[in-house]
């Protein structure tokens, strides 16, 4: 009988090489698909956050960036001032004075902007002359603003008073105009969830294969490179 001999094993026949999936840089363990699922459930969580933020910053955005070329309407204040007689005795100091505009006009003074600028010498009509020293209280939000001014020695106060159309709330939204610590907090979690969007994506179309790792880090590097020399160009 004739002996049937296996066929010897040759580059050309030989089965190729696993790879592991081919992504770089990671354990054997997450190399077979399981880090990029957990990927794209990041992104895709994330995404949905920033695309709630996402259309307010959005649409008042395009509003303020247009707003002197196409003259498109970003909303309007409607202010009034009034002068108000002030009680006796006279307020002694600008926080009694900001609580007690706070009572009588029904707003919340408690995290008002005081300022108070000392009595000096200042020259009209060529002599001199001693000017009061004078007060300004300011207390702003989204929709209202109130501004008082206060000359010591005065029986009145000046006072202005603003409240903002539908437009202009969103817009003072968007420059977090009168806000506390938690909007601005609130809105850096927008911020730095378009960061993370932006590593995640790139991670995505990347796949992880060192060919497009090099063409994307070549791509971000080039537009970072372009940026930084237009803002050094813009500040020289």
């Amino acid at each position: 009988m004739n002996s049937v001999t296996a066929p010897l094993s040759t580059p050309a026949n030989r089965p190729p090489k696993k790879t592991n999936g081919g992504y770089l840089f990671l354990p054997k363990n997450l190399s077979r698909g399981a880090f990029l699922k957990w990927l794209r459930r990041t992104h895709a969580w994330f995404g949905l956050w920033g695309a709630a933020l996402g259309l307010l910053f959005g649409f008042t955005g395009i509003l303020m960036n247009h707003r002197d070329v196409l003259k498109i309407p970003i909303g309007r204040m409607e202010q009034k001032e009034i002068q108000l007689a002030l009680p006796d005795p006279h307020p002694s100091d600008p926080k009694a004075l900001a609580a007690w505009l706070g009572q009588t006009l029904g707003v919340d003074t408690a995290h008002a902007k005081i300022r108070k600028e000392p009595a000096k010498t200042v020259t009209w009509n060529n002599q001199a002359v001693q000017q009061p020293a004078s007060w300004q209280i300011n207390v702003r939000n989204p929709q209202k603003m109130l501004s008082a001014d206060y000359w010591e020695g005065n029986a009145f106060v000046t006072v202005k008073q603003g409240e903002a159309n539908l437009l202009n709330t969103l817009n003072n939204l968007h420059k977090g105009t009168g806000m506390g610590v938690g909007w601005v907090l609130l809105v850096d979690t927008l911020a730095g969830g378009l960061l993370l969007l932006s590593l995640t994506g790139t991670l995505l179309w990347t796949r992880l294969h060192g060919n497009r790792i090099a063409a994307a880090g070549l791509g971000l590097g080039s537009m970072s490179l372009a940026v930084f020399f237009a803002m050094q160009a813009i500040a020289g």
